[in-house]
Protein backbone atom coordinates (compact mmCIF):
# COMPACT_ATOMS: atom_id res chain seq x y z
CA UNK A 1 0.00 0.00 0.00
CA UNK A 2 0.88 3.40 -1.15
CA UNK A 3 2.11 5.97 2.04
CA UNK A 4 1.11 9.18 0.22
CA UNK A 5 0.13 12.27 2.55
CA UNK A 6 -3.38 12.04 1.31
CA UNK A 7 -6.74 10.67 2.40
CA UNK A 8 -9.45 11.03 -0.43
CA UNK A 9 -12.79 10.46 1.15
CA UNK A 10 -15.62 9.66 -0.57
CA UNK A 11 -17.35 13.01 0.15
CA UNK A 12 -15.33 14.59 -2.05
CA UNK A 13 -12.92 15.74 0.90
CA UNK A 14 -9.07 15.69 0.98
CA UNK A 15 -6.79 15.02 4.01
CA UNK A 16 -3.84 16.33 3.61
CA UNK A 17 -0.82 14.90 6.01
CA UNK A 18 0.80 18.41 7.16
CA UNK A 19 3.97 16.40 8.98
CA UNK A 20 4.62 14.00 5.54
CA UNK A 21 7.94 14.65 3.16
CA UNK A 22 6.24 14.69 0.68
CA UNK A 23 2.83 17.07 1.47
CA UNK A 24 4.35 20.20 0.05
CA UNK A 25 4.69 18.37 -3.49
CA UNK A 26 0.89 17.15 -3.28
CA UNK A 27 -0.58 20.15 -2.01
CA UNK A 28 1.23 21.89 -5.28
CA UNK A 29 -0.39 19.80 -7.25
CA UNK A 30 -4.08 19.86 -5.41
CA UNK A 31 -4.22 23.09 -4.88
CA UNK A 32 -4.77 23.65 -8.78
CA UNK A 33 -8.09 22.06 -8.11
CA UNK A 34 -8.87 21.89 -4.37
CA UNK A 35 -9.50 24.19 -1.90
CA UNK A 36 -8.66 24.07 1.41
CA UNK A 37 -11.12 24.01 4.02
CA UNK A 38 -9.15 23.36 7.44
CA UNK A 39 -5.87 24.12 8.54
CA UNK A 40 -5.20 23.16 11.88
CA UNK A 41 -1.56 21.94 13.02
CA UNK A 42 -1.23 18.26 11.35
CA UNK A 43 -4.45 17.31 9.02
CA UNK A 44 -5.62 19.53 6.27
CA UNK A 45 -8.90 19.24 4.87
CA UNK A 46 -9.66 20.34 0.96
CA UNK A 47 -12.89 19.72 -0.86
CA UNK A 48 -12.98 19.72 -4.70
CA UNK A 49 -15.45 21.44 -5.76
CA UNK A 50 -17.36 22.21 -8.98
CA UNK A 51 -15.99 25.50 -9.73
CA UNK A 52 -12.53 24.23 -8.79
CA UNK A 53 -12.88 21.99 -11.14
CA UNK A 54 -13.99 24.25 -14.33
CA UNK A 55 -11.56 26.49 -13.11
CA UNK A 56 -8.77 23.88 -13.59
CA UNK A 57 -10.41 22.43 -16.69
CA UNK A 58 -10.24 26.51 -18.24
CA UNK A 59 -6.73 26.66 -17.21
CA UNK A 60 -5.91 23.89 -19.12
CA UNK A 61 -5.73 20.69 -16.47
CA UNK A 62 -8.26 18.10 -17.53
CA UNK A 63 -10.10 15.50 -15.52
CA UNK A 64 -6.77 12.48 -15.98
CA UNK A 65 -4.38 15.22 -14.39
CA UNK A 66 -6.53 15.72 -11.42
CA UNK A 67 -6.96 11.79 -11.42
CA UNK A 68 -3.65 11.37 -11.35
CA UNK A 69 -2.31 14.27 -8.55
CA UNK A 70 -5.04 12.09 -6.30
CA UNK A 71 -3.84 8.68 -7.54
CA UNK A 72 0.12 9.36 -7.08
CA UNK A 73 -0.49 11.22 -3.54
CA UNK A 74 -3.15 9.14 -1.76
CA UNK A 75 -2.32 6.66 0.98
CA UNK A 76 -5.47 4.08 -0.21
CA UNK A 77 -7.14 4.00 -3.49
CA UNK A 78 -9.47 6.59 -4.67
CA UNK A 79 -12.81 5.86 -3.88
CA UNK A 80 -14.26 5.36 -7.40
CA UNK A 81 -17.74 7.40 -6.69
CA UNK A 82 -14.98 10.12 -6.27
CA UNK A 83 -13.29 9.33 -9.47
CA UNK A 84 -16.48 9.20 -11.75
CA UNK A 85 -17.54 12.80 -9.62
CA UNK A 86 -14.55 14.73 -10.95
CA UNK A 87 -14.88 12.71 -14.82
CA UNK A 88 -18.57 13.81 -15.35
CA UNK A 89 -18.04 17.00 -13.56
CA UNK A 90 -14.96 18.14 -15.39
CA UNK A 91 -16.55 16.91 -18.42
CA UNK A 92 -19.86 19.12 -18.24
CA UNK A 93 -17.32 21.97 -18.90
CA UNK A 94 -17.41 22.79 -22.78
CA UNK A 95 -20.46 20.95 -23.43
CA UNK A 96 -22.16 24.05 -24.17
CA UNK A 97 -20.70 26.72 -25.80
CA UNK A 98 -21.38 30.13 -26.83
CA UNK A 99 -20.43 31.21 -30.29
CA UNK A 100 -21.59 33.22 -33.58
CA UNK A 101 -23.62 31.85 -36.69
CA UNK A 102 -23.05 32.85 -40.07
CA UNK A 103 -25.18 35.82 -39.79
CA UNK A 104 -23.04 37.04 -36.63
CA UNK A 105 -25.56 36.33 -34.39
CA UNK A 106 -25.11 34.76 -30.94
CA UNK A 107 -25.95 31.24 -30.23
CA UNK A 108 -25.76 28.45 -27.48
CA UNK A 109 -24.42 25.45 -29.01
CA UNK A 110 -24.63 21.54 -28.02
CA UNK A 111 -23.97 18.63 -29.47
CA UNK A 112 -25.48 17.11 -26.78
CA UNK A 113 -29.01 17.28 -27.38
CA UNK A 114 -30.52 16.20 -24.25
CA UNK A 115 -28.17 19.13 -22.59
CA UNK A 116 -29.37 21.17 -25.11
CA UNK A 117 -33.15 20.63 -24.08
CA UNK A 118 -32.81 20.63 -20.24
CA UNK A 119 -30.86 24.80 -20.40
CA UNK A 120 -33.39 25.64 -22.80
CA UNK A 121 -36.32 24.73 -20.88
CA UNK A 122 -35.18 26.49 -17.45
CA UNK A 123 -37.06 29.08 -16.24
CA UNK A 124 -34.33 31.15 -15.96
CA UNK A 125 -32.61 30.54 -19.11
CA UNK A 126 -35.92 30.45 -21.51
CA UNK A 127 -36.56 34.11 -21.43
CA UNK A 128 -32.92 34.74 -23.15
CA UNK A 129 -33.48 32.40 -25.43
CA UNK A 130 -35.00 33.92 -29.19
CA UNK A 131 -34.82 31.04 -31.51
CA UNK A 132 -34.37 27.54 -32.45
CA UNK A 133 -33.01 27.48 -35.93
CA UNK A 134 -30.91 24.04 -36.01
CA UNK A 135 -31.77 20.96 -34.12
CA UNK A 136 -28.24 21.76 -32.10
CA UNK A 137 -28.26 25.51 -31.09
CA UNK A 138 -30.57 28.56 -29.75
CA UNK A 139 -30.73 32.07 -30.81
CA UNK A 140 -29.67 34.21 -27.97
CA UNK A 141 -30.92 37.04 -27.09
CA UNK A 142 -27.83 39.98 -28.20
CA UNK A 143 -27.74 41.29 -24.79
CA UNK A 144 -27.82 37.92 -22.76
CA UNK A 145 -24.71 36.75 -23.04
CA UNK A 146 -23.37 37.57 -19.54
CA UNK A 147 -26.41 36.57 -18.03
CA UNK A 148 -26.87 33.03 -20.04
CA UNK A 149 -23.76 32.20 -18.76
CA UNK A 150 -24.19 33.18 -15.04
CA UNK A 151 -27.89 31.42 -15.51
CA UNK A 152 -25.88 27.77 -17.08
CA UNK A 153 -23.36 27.75 -14.20
CA UNK A 154 -25.83 28.19 -11.65
CA UNK A 155 -27.67 24.94 -12.99
CA UNK A 156 -24.02 22.88 -13.45
CA UNK A 157 -23.31 23.51 -16.92
CA UNK A 158 -20.63 26.20 -17.45
CA UNK A 159 -20.93 27.32 -21.18
CA UNK A 160 -17.06 28.17 -23.00
CA UNK A 161 -17.41 31.57 -24.76
CA UNK A 162 -16.04 31.35 -27.74
CA UNK A 163 -18.18 33.88 -29.29
CA UNK A 164 -15.17 36.55 -29.78
CA UNK A 165 -14.81 39.77 -28.73
CA UNK A 166 -14.61 43.59 -30.79
CA UNK A 167 -11.57 44.71 -31.29
CA UNK A 168 -11.88 48.34 -29.92
CA UNK A 169 -10.63 50.84 -31.30
CA UNK A 170 -6.32 50.25 -32.19
CA UNK A 171 -4.07 52.21 -30.26
CA UNK A 172 -0.07 51.63 -30.19
CA UNK A 173 1.05 49.78 -26.84
CA UNK A 174 4.20 48.52 -26.42
CA UNK A 175 6.20 47.65 -23.48
CA UNK A 176 10.12 49.37 -23.31
CA UNK A 177 11.95 45.94 -21.86
CA UNK A 178 15.03 47.96 -21.61
CA UNK A 179 17.24 46.74 -18.57
CA UNK A 180 14.34 44.39 -17.76
CA UNK A 181 12.13 41.59 -19.11
CA UNK A 182 8.76 39.92 -18.45
CA UNK A 183 9.57 36.96 -16.29
CA UNK A 184 8.65 33.54 -17.54
CA UNK A 185 5.21 33.35 -15.39
CA UNK A 186 4.65 36.47 -16.70
CA UNK A 187 5.38 35.83 -20.38
CA UNK A 188 3.31 32.76 -19.81
CA UNK A 189 0.16 34.39 -18.10
CA UNK A 190 0.13 36.85 -21.10
CA UNK A 191 0.05 34.71 -23.61
CA UNK A 192 -2.68 32.03 -21.77
CA UNK A 193 -4.56 35.20 -21.59
CA UNK A 194 -4.43 36.23 -25.18
CA UNK A 195 -5.18 32.92 -26.89
CA UNK A 196 -8.66 32.63 -24.26
CA UNK A 197 -9.39 36.47 -24.57
CA UNK A 198 -10.79 36.82 -21.10
CA UNK A 199 -10.41 35.74 -17.57
CA UNK A 200 -8.49 35.94 -14.64
CA UNK A 201 -4.74 35.69 -13.97
CA UNK A 202 -3.87 34.59 -10.22
CA UNK A 203 -0.46 35.52 -8.88
CA UNK A 204 1.14 36.21 -5.37
CA UNK A 205 1.07 39.80 -4.29
CA UNK A 206 4.45 41.11 -5.32
CA UNK A 207 4.70 38.74 -8.08
CA UNK A 208 3.83 41.82 -11.01
CA UNK A 209 0.58 41.25 -11.65
CA UNK A 210 0.52 45.32 -12.79
CA UNK A 211 2.99 43.91 -15.74
CA UNK A 212 0.93 41.63 -16.61
CA UNK A 213 -1.63 43.65 -17.32
CA UNK A 214 1.16 46.00 -19.20
CA UNK A 215 2.03 42.93 -21.46
CA UNK A 216 -1.63 42.15 -22.02
CA UNK A 217 -2.17 46.12 -23.03
CA UNK A 218 0.75 45.46 -25.73
CA UNK A 219 -0.68 42.10 -27.08
CA UNK A 220 -4.11 43.87 -27.52
CA UNK A 221 -2.69 47.38 -28.43
CA UNK A 222 -6.00 48.87 -28.04
CA UNK A 223 -8.13 51.55 -25.97
CA UNK A 224 -8.00 50.04 -22.77
CA UNK A 225 -10.31 50.90 -19.60
CA UNK A 226 -8.23 50.18 -16.30
CA UNK A 227 -10.51 49.84 -12.96
CA UNK A 228 -8.58 49.85 -10.04
CA UNK A 229 -9.26 49.59 -5.94
CA UNK A 230 -8.36 53.36 -5.41
CA UNK A 231 -6.84 56.85 -6.28
CA UNK A 232 -3.72 55.66 -4.86
CA UNK A 233 -3.66 52.64 -6.84
CA UNK A 234 -4.37 54.53 -9.90
CA UNK A 235 -1.75 56.71 -9.88
CA UNK A 236 1.19 53.71 -9.17
CA UNK A 237 -0.85 52.53 -12.49
CA UNK A 238 -0.23 55.41 -14.20
CA UNK A 239 3.30 55.48 -12.90
CA UNK A 240 4.42 51.93 -13.87
CA UNK A 241 2.55 51.92 -17.08
CA UNK A 242 4.55 55.31 -18.00
CA UNK A 243 8.11 53.56 -16.92
CA UNK A 244 7.71 50.56 -18.45
CA UNK A 245 5.18 51.00 -22.20
CA UNK A 246 5.58 53.37 -24.89
CA UNK A 247 2.27 55.46 -23.59
CA UNK A 248 2.84 58.67 -22.88
CA UNK A 249 1.55 61.44 -19.91
CA UNK A 250 -1.26 62.85 -22.46
CA UNK A 251 -2.44 58.92 -23.44
CA UNK A 252 -3.30 57.81 -19.82
CA UNK A 253 -6.43 59.54 -18.08
CA UNK A 254 -7.24 59.18 -14.35
CA UNK A 255 -10.89 58.81 -13.75
CA UNK A 256 -11.99 59.26 -10.02
CA UNK A 257 -13.69 61.33 -7.53
CA UNK A 258 -10.49 64.09 -8.11
CA UNK A 259 -9.93 63.40 -12.14
CA UNK A 260 -12.76 63.09 -15.07
CA UNK A 261 -9.85 62.16 -18.07
CA UNK A 262 -10.85 60.25 -20.98
CA UNK A 263 -7.95 59.09 -22.77
CA UNK A 264 -6.75 55.87 -24.71
CA UNK A 265 -6.29 53.98 -21.73
CA UNK A 266 -8.21 55.17 -18.81
CA UNK A 267 -7.45 53.96 -14.94
CA UNK A 268 -11.19 54.48 -13.14
CA UNK A 269 -11.57 53.33 -9.68
CA UNK A 270 -14.22 50.85 -8.64
CA UNK A 271 -15.67 53.53 -5.79
CA UNK A 272 -16.48 56.37 -9.10
CA UNK A 273 -18.09 53.30 -11.18
CA UNK A 274 -20.77 52.49 -8.46
CA UNK A 275 -21.51 55.92 -7.52
CA UNK A 276 -25.21 56.58 -7.47
CA UNK A 277 -26.89 60.22 -8.06
CA UNK A 278 -30.47 60.24 -7.66
CA UNK A 279 -30.66 56.47 -7.49
CA UNK A 280 -28.76 55.87 -11.03
CA UNK A 281 -24.99 55.45 -11.61
CA UNK A 282 -23.57 58.35 -11.93
CA UNK A 283 -20.57 57.79 -14.66
CA UNK A 284 -21.91 54.46 -16.05
CA UNK A 285 -21.31 56.83 -19.56
CA UNK A 286 -17.49 56.08 -18.57
CA UNK A 287 -18.02 52.18 -19.82
CA UNK A 288 -19.01 53.54 -23.81
CA UNK A 289 -17.17 56.51 -23.45
CA UNK A 290 -14.55 54.96 -25.84
CA UNK A 291 -14.57 51.64 -28.00
CA UNK A 292 -12.93 49.97 -25.45
CA UNK A 293 -10.73 46.66 -26.83
CA UNK A 294 -9.92 45.63 -23.12
CA UNK A 295 -11.12 46.56 -19.61
CA UNK A 296 -8.68 45.40 -16.90
CA UNK A 297 -9.99 44.39 -13.62
CA UNK A 298 -6.93 45.03 -11.12
CA UNK A 299 -7.89 43.17 -7.65
CA UNK A 300 -10.47 41.51 -9.41
CA UNK A 301 -11.34 39.43 -6.05
CA UNK A 302 -12.66 42.95 -4.68
CA UNK A 303 -15.01 43.44 -7.50
CA UNK A 304 -18.39 45.34 -6.09
CA UNK A 305 -21.48 43.09 -6.37
CA UNK A 306 -22.76 46.27 -9.14
CA UNK A 307 -20.14 46.02 -11.60
CA UNK A 308 -20.80 42.36 -11.70
CA UNK A 309 -23.80 43.61 -13.04
CA UNK A 310 -22.22 46.64 -15.06
CA UNK A 311 -19.99 43.52 -16.70
CA UNK A 312 -22.83 41.23 -17.73
CA UNK A 313 -23.31 43.88 -20.58
CA UNK A 314 -19.27 43.73 -21.60
CA UNK A 315 -19.01 40.45 -22.57
CA UNK A 316 -18.18 41.69 -25.96
CA UNK A 317 -15.09 43.34 -24.84
CA UNK A 318 -12.18 41.34 -23.74
CA UNK A 319 -11.85 41.48 -19.63
CA UNK A 320 -8.32 40.33 -18.01
CA UNK A 321 -9.09 40.13 -14.36
CA UNK A 322 -5.86 40.00 -11.91
CA UNK A 323 -5.76 38.82 -8.55
CA UNK A 324 -3.72 37.23 -5.60
CA UNK A 325 -6.83 34.76 -4.38
CA UNK A 326 -9.67 33.94 -6.57
CA UNK A 327 -11.01 34.02 -2.46
CA UNK A 328 -14.41 36.05 -2.02
CA UNK A 329 -16.14 36.62 1.06
CA UNK A 330 -19.36 36.87 -0.35
CA UNK A 331 -19.28 33.54 -2.57
CA UNK A 332 -19.44 34.90 -6.04
CA UNK A 333 -16.54 33.39 -7.41
CA UNK A 334 -19.17 32.30 -9.70
CA UNK A 335 -19.66 35.72 -11.06
CA UNK A 336 -15.93 35.89 -11.70
CA UNK A 337 -15.99 32.83 -13.23
CA UNK A 338 -18.80 34.00 -15.49
CA UNK A 339 -18.54 37.64 -16.23
CA UNK A 340 -14.78 38.47 -16.42
CA UNK A 341 -13.63 34.77 -17.75
CA UNK A 342 -12.74 31.36 -15.84
CA UNK A 343 -8.64 31.40 -14.00
CA UNK A 344 -6.75 31.08 -17.21
CA UNK A 345 -3.48 31.20 -14.96
CA UNK A 346 -2.36 30.19 -11.20
CA UNK A 347 1.03 30.77 -9.73
CA UNK A 348 1.07 29.25 -6.74
CA UNK A 349 3.22 31.45 -4.03
CA UNK A 350 5.77 28.99 -2.66
CA UNK A 351 6.65 28.50 -6.26
CA UNK A 352 7.24 31.71 -7.34
CA UNK A 353 9.17 32.10 -3.96
CA UNK A 354 11.21 29.37 -4.21
CA UNK A 355 12.53 31.01 -7.91
CA UNK A 356 13.40 34.04 -5.76
CA UNK A 357 10.90 36.48 -7.54
CA UNK A 358 9.07 37.40 -4.48
CA UNK A 359 10.49 37.23 -0.92
CA UNK A 360 10.47 34.46 1.92
CA UNK A 361 7.98 34.98 4.57
CA UNK A 362 7.22 33.16 8.11
CA UNK A 363 3.92 33.54 9.93
CA UNK A 364 3.34 34.13 13.04
CA UNK A 365 0.16 34.32 15.48
CA UNK A 366 0.53 35.99 18.62
CA UNK A 367 -2.14 34.97 21.27
CA UNK A 368 -2.91 37.27 24.03
CA UNK A 369 -4.59 36.80 27.34
CA UNK A 370 -7.23 39.41 28.39
CA UNK A 371 -7.15 40.70 31.63
CA UNK A 372 -10.24 39.82 34.08
CA UNK A 373 -11.57 43.07 33.82
CA UNK A 374 -11.38 42.90 29.92
CA UNK A 375 -12.57 39.02 30.18
CA UNK A 376 -15.95 39.86 32.15
CA UNK A 377 -16.52 42.46 29.91
CA UNK A 378 -16.16 40.35 27.05
CA UNK A 379 -18.34 37.63 28.35
CA UNK A 380 -21.37 40.09 29.27
CA UNK A 381 -21.17 41.69 25.63
CA UNK A 382 -23.63 40.88 23.13
CA UNK A 383 -22.84 38.56 20.31
CA UNK A 384 -22.19 41.66 17.69
CA UNK A 385 -19.94 43.43 20.22
CA UNK A 386 -17.61 41.02 20.94
CA UNK A 387 -15.44 40.73 18.38
CA UNK A 388 -14.64 44.31 18.57
CA UNK A 389 -13.72 44.13 22.04
CA UNK A 390 -11.14 41.32 21.74
CA UNK A 391 -9.72 42.38 18.30
CA UNK A 392 -9.05 45.87 20.23
CA UNK A 393 -7.71 44.60 23.50
CA UNK A 394 -5.52 46.77 25.20
CA UNK A 395 -3.63 44.32 26.19
CA UNK A 396 -2.53 44.34 22.35
CA UNK A 397 -0.39 47.46 22.79
CA UNK A 398 2.33 46.38 24.71
CA UNK A 399 2.87 43.53 22.50
CA UNK A 400 2.93 45.84 19.29
CA UNK A 401 5.17 48.06 21.24
CA UNK A 402 7.71 44.82 22.09
CA UNK A 403 7.79 43.44 18.17
CA UNK A 404 8.58 46.72 16.78
CA UNK A 405 11.46 47.22 19.27
CA UNK A 406 12.34 43.48 18.20
CA UNK A 407 12.74 44.29 14.81
CA UNK A 408 14.08 47.97 15.04
CA UNK A 409 16.06 48.98 11.56
CA UNK A 410 13.16 47.59 9.86
CA UNK A 411 10.62 48.96 8.11
CA UNK A 412 7.38 47.52 9.60
CA UNK A 413 3.77 48.53 9.02
CA UNK A 414 1.23 47.80 11.66
CA UNK A 415 -2.31 47.31 10.30
CA UNK A 416 -5.28 47.83 12.23
CA UNK A 417 -9.41 47.90 11.39
CA UNK A 418 -10.34 50.49 13.91
CA UNK A 419 -9.82 53.74 14.03
CA UNK A 420 -9.80 54.51 17.71
CA UNK A 421 -7.63 51.60 17.99
CA UNK A 422 -5.14 53.23 15.13
CA UNK A 423 -5.11 56.22 17.00
CA UNK A 424 -3.80 54.84 20.19
CA UNK A 425 -1.35 53.03 18.15
CA UNK A 426 -0.16 55.63 16.80
CA UNK A 427 0.00 57.74 19.83
CA UNK A 428 1.86 54.70 21.63
CA UNK A 429 4.22 54.19 19.08
CA UNK A 430 4.77 57.79 17.94
CA UNK A 431 4.64 56.70 14.40
CA UNK A 432 2.30 58.46 11.25
CA UNK A 433 -1.02 57.32 10.51
CA UNK A 434 -3.19 56.69 7.47
CA UNK A 435 -6.49 56.11 6.93
CA UNK A 436 -9.55 56.33 4.62
CA UNK A 437 -9.86 59.99 6.35
CA UNK A 438 -6.24 60.89 5.03
CA UNK A 439 -5.97 63.21 2.09
CA UNK A 440 -4.25 60.98 -1.18
CA UNK A 441 -1.52 63.95 -1.17
CA UNK A 442 -0.71 62.91 2.44
CA UNK A 443 -0.62 59.18 2.00
CA UNK A 444 1.95 59.62 -1.22
CA UNK A 445 3.92 61.46 0.88
CA UNK A 446 3.80 59.12 3.91
CA UNK A 447 4.11 55.92 1.64
CA UNK A 448 7.52 57.45 0.01
CA UNK A 449 9.14 58.66 3.24
CA UNK A 450 8.41 54.96 4.49
CA UNK A 451 9.70 53.98 1.19
CA UNK A 452 13.34 55.62 1.53
CA UNK A 453 13.41 55.26 5.22
CA UNK A 454 12.64 58.65 6.67
CA UNK A 455 10.38 56.63 8.34
CA UNK A 456 10.80 53.03 9.92
CA UNK A 457 7.07 52.22 11.28
CA UNK A 458 3.64 53.12 9.77
CA UNK A 459 0.07 52.35 11.34
CA UNK A 460 -2.35 51.73 8.92
CA UNK A 461 -5.77 50.66 8.24
CA UNK A 462 -7.21 48.30 5.98
CA UNK A 463 -7.09 51.27 3.04
CA UNK A 464 -3.59 49.77 2.38
CA UNK A 465 -4.45 45.95 2.21
CA UNK A 466 -4.24 46.60 -1.29
CA UNK A 467 -2.50 47.61 -4.73
CA UNK A 468 0.25 49.81 -2.14
CA UNK A 469 3.83 49.06 -3.25
CA UNK A 470 5.89 49.34 -0.15
CA UNK A 471 8.89 46.86 -1.45
CA UNK A 472 11.15 47.49 1.55
CA UNK A 473 8.72 46.39 4.30
CA UNK A 474 9.53 43.68 6.09
CA UNK A 475 7.58 43.28 9.19
CA UNK A 476 3.76 43.63 9.26
CA UNK A 477 1.84 43.26 12.77
CA UNK A 478 -1.85 42.82 12.09
CA UNK A 479 -3.96 43.95 15.48
CA UNK A 480 -7.07 43.55 14.16
CA UNK A 481 -9.02 42.28 10.96
CA UNK A 482 -12.18 41.94 9.29
CA UNK A 483 -13.43 39.22 11.01
CA UNK A 484 -12.34 35.90 9.31
CA UNK A 485 -11.06 37.48 5.87
CA UNK A 486 -9.04 35.25 4.12
CA UNK A 487 -8.56 37.49 1.27
CA UNK A 488 -7.83 40.26 3.58
CA UNK A 489 -4.89 37.98 5.48
CA UNK A 490 -3.09 37.16 2.00
CA UNK A 491 -3.53 40.44 0.84
CA UNK A 492 -1.60 41.74 4.09
CA UNK A 493 1.41 39.27 3.96
CA UNK A 494 1.54 40.46 0.29
CA UNK A 495 2.78 43.82 1.94
CA UNK A 496 5.51 42.19 2.49
CA UNK A 497 6.55 39.99 -0.37
CA UNK A 498 8.15 42.79 -2.77
CA UNK A 499 11.78 41.27 -3.49
CA UNK A 500 14.07 43.37 -1.14
CA UNK A 501 17.75 44.82 -1.72
CA UNK A 502 18.70 42.84 1.70
CA UNK A 503 17.03 39.69 0.76
CA UNK A 504 15.10 39.58 3.99
CA UNK A 505 13.11 36.80 5.59
CA UNK A 506 9.71 39.01 6.13
CA UNK A 507 7.99 38.42 9.37
CA UNK A 508 4.10 38.77 9.47
CA UNK A 509 2.57 38.98 12.86
CA UNK A 510 -1.26 38.05 13.89
CA UNK A 511 -2.06 39.46 17.26
CA UNK A 512 -4.83 36.96 18.85
CA UNK A 513 -6.88 37.54 22.13
CA UNK A 514 -6.76 34.00 23.53
CA UNK A 515 -10.22 32.06 23.68
CA UNK A 516 -12.32 34.36 22.11
CA UNK A 517 -14.14 34.83 18.50
CA UNK A 518 -11.35 36.66 17.65
CA UNK A 519 -9.07 33.19 17.49
CA UNK A 520 -11.85 31.61 15.85
CA UNK A 521 -12.15 34.13 12.66
CA UNK A 522 -8.30 33.97 12.64
CA UNK A 523 -8.23 30.56 12.17
CA UNK A 524 -10.78 31.42 9.06
CA UNK A 525 -8.20 34.17 7.97
CA UNK A 526 -5.33 31.75 8.02
CA UNK A 527 -6.90 29.12 5.24
CA UNK A 528 -5.89 30.62 2.30
CA UNK A 529 -2.33 31.11 3.45
CA UNK A 530 -2.25 27.89 4.94
CA UNK A 531 -3.24 26.24 1.52
CA UNK A 532 -0.39 28.27 -0.02
CA UNK A 533 2.09 26.61 1.79
CA UNK A 534 2.82 28.89 4.81
CA UNK A 535 2.44 27.83 8.71
CA UNK A 536 1.79 30.43 11.57
CA UNK A 537 4.09 29.37 14.77
CA UNK A 538 2.13 30.19 17.59
CA UNK A 539 3.82 32.50 20.14
CA UNK A 540 2.59 33.80 23.74
CA UNK A 541 2.57 36.98 24.12
CA UNK A 542 4.83 37.03 27.30
CA UNK A 543 7.47 35.46 25.24
CA UNK A 544 7.43 38.41 22.73
CA UNK A 545 7.17 41.17 25.64
CA UNK A 546 10.30 39.27 27.02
Amino acid sequence: MADGPLIVQSDRTVLLEVAHPDAESARHELAIFAELERAPEHIHTYRVTRLGLWNARAAGHDAEDMMATLDRWSRFPVPPSVATDIRETVGRYGRLVIERNDDNELVLRSTDAAVLAEVSRNKRIQPLLVGHPTSDTFLVDAWARGHIKQELLKIGWPAEDLAGYTPGTPHPIDLDEHGWHLRPYQRKAVDIFAEGGSGVVVLPCGAGKTLVGAAAMAETKTTTLILVTNTVSARQWRDELLKRTSLTAEEIGEYSGQSKEIKPVTIATYQILTAKRKGQYAHLALLDALDWGLIVYDEVHLLPAPVFKLTADLQARRRLGLTATLVREDGREGDVFSLIGPKRFDAPWKEIEAQGFISPAVCYEVRVDLPEGDRLEYAAAADDERYRLAATAPAKIGVVKSLVARHEGERILVIGQYLDQIDVLSDALNAPKITGATPIEEREELYQAFRVGEISVLIVSKVANFSIDLPEASVAIQVSGSFGSRQEEAQRLGRLLRPKQTSRTASFYTLIARDTVDQDFAQNRQRFLAEQGYAYTILDADGVAA
